[in-house]
């Protein structure tokens, strides 16, 4: 080890290599729960893309895993050590290069904050609409790696859909460069959209080009509350189904609705099963709100609430907003991330409703409605190993029911750790096996994030 530092220690600033246990440990995981991390031997923080060269050579002549970090906001456990690991914080190459209104791209360094790089937009009338809930402290370089969503994934799509190109140090230490600057562009393999998703098993993400958007205006948001999930689900088919593209579409259970009822005294109705939340950001708001309205009201809802304006839109999405930190109050929380057909969805809820009972379980739910993308959380005592392990029994089953119903174990969180063997599942052996060769072409000695997705 003293070797490893010591070389490391050569090509990196003064300040950079941590070994003290306390701050390494510190280091050693994300937020995601039931998963394993290991003890790292050491802690770098790079400022520059050869710094990053030098602790990749350095890892490979020694044999040393890597394990890059952004913010540590994931809950897969892709960012945890690994025995004997190197810890690559990536949070210090922190600087937004380049923004420009015409070509509308955006050349930043990975450890950018999500929020920083919206509001450096925003000031030219400009948007990066990837927005995860973290948006406040996750990084680029951390959406990049686990192909992060958000709430206005429906009308604006994930973070692949906005990185355009990638400066990448690979395991060896060599630079490479994929995709392009410009709107178009279709030359050779699409190695970008590759290496979005891979959570640093590939490569080390240094420099990404990412398009931007015109800035949208404010949304108006409508509520509906209904007595049953069936009936909210055949809204979010029927609104679909009419053509709307709202800018957001959500989705609470009665575990949700009443956890924050009981944290916030909203008032929303006890009898209230699941609750809609809709918006829109374009031109002609209160039109569209009102015929999404008549679609709610038609498939069953008890109630149909449209903001009058921004503040009573804000007040409404509140509700969401604070359905984790709700939830949260309850016990531990193992929070699941399950993506099923929009067709699918009130069937999701449905589903996890009965493992619940089953188990004897609290498991709410939330959703991005107007993709699928569900997030059941379970709800347990951490001191009390026999609902420790009916809380493992139950996330099992939700993801056994999320590839049932035709989805996939993730819409945006990554697999990291927790879902391994899920992956596998949903591969199947001969995509597992094209995987595995992919990871041998980038990493062929394994150093990169090792035990991670495959």
């Amino acid at each position: 080890m003293s070797e490893l530092v010591e070389r490391l220690s050569k090509g990196l600033p003064d300040g950079a290599v941590a070994v003290d246990p306390d701050v390494t440990g510190a280091y050693a995981r994300d937020m995601a729960g039931f998963c394993e991390a290991g003890e790292p031997a050491v802690l770098v923080f790079p400022e520059t893309v050869e710094q990053v060269q030098h602790v990749m050579r350095t890892a490979t002549e020694l044999r040393v895993p890597v394990v890059p970090q952004g913010a540590r906001t994931g809950l897969s456990g892709g960012a945890n050590a690994v025995d004997g690991c190197i810890l690559l914080s990536l949070t210090r190459m922190n600087r937004i290069l380049h923004l420009d209104p015409v070509d509308r791209i955006a050349i930043v360094q990975p450890g950018v904050v999500n929020a920083e790089l919206s509001r450096a937009a925003e000031a030219q009338q400009l948007a990066y609409p990837p927005d995860p809930s973290s948006w406040e402290s996750c990084t680029i370089g951390g959406n990049i790696g686990t192909g992060a969503g958000g709430l206005c994934c429906v009308k604006y799509g994930v973070t692949s859909e906005y990185v355009l190109g990638l400066d990448v140090v690979l395991a060896d230490g060599r630079l490479l460069r994929t995709g392009r600057r410009t709107a178009k562009g279709v030359a050779g393999y699409d190695l970008t959209r590759l290496l979005v998703g891979s959570e640093g098993t590939l490569g080390v993400v240094v420099e990404a080009v990412l398009a931007l958007r015109p800035a949208p205006g404010p949304q108006l948001v409508l509520a509906a509350e209904f007595d049953s999930v069936d009936a909210a689900g055949r809204a979010v088919c029927d609104v679909m189904a009419a053509g709307f593209t709202p800018s957001l579409m959500e989705l609470m259970d009665a575990t949700t609705v009443r956890a924050v009822n009981e944290m916030t005294q909203m008032g929303l109705p006890g009898s209230t099963r699941a609750l809609l939340l809709v918006a829109f950001d374009g031109p002609d708001q209160r039109e569209l709100l009102a015929a999404v309205g008549a679609l709610c009201t038609a498939a069953g809802a008890t109630e149909v609430v449209p903001a009058e304006d921004r503040a009573e839109s804000e007040l409404l999405l509140q509700a969401r907003r604070l359905a984790l930190p709700a939830l949260e109050r309850m016990g531990t929380t193992m929070i699941d991330d399950v993506a099923v057909p929009r067709s699918a969805l009130a069937a999701m809820l449905n589903g996890v409703a009965e493992i619940a009972e089953r188990h004897g379980l609290t498991i709410g739910v939330v959703s991005h409605a107007g993709d699928g993308n569900t997030h059941p959380v379970v709800i347990f005592d951490a001191k009390d190993p026999e609902q420790v392990e009916r809380a493992r029994i139950s996330f099992d089953e939700i993801m056994a029911l999320g590839l049932e119903l035709g989805g996939t174990v993730t819409g945006e969180h990554g697999i990291g750790l927790l879902k391994r063997e899920w992956l596998a599942r949903e591969l199947g052996s001969v995509g597992l096996e094209l995987q595995r060769q992919i990871k041998a072409v980038f990493d062929p000695l394994g150093l990169l994030n090792p035990g991670k997705m495959i």
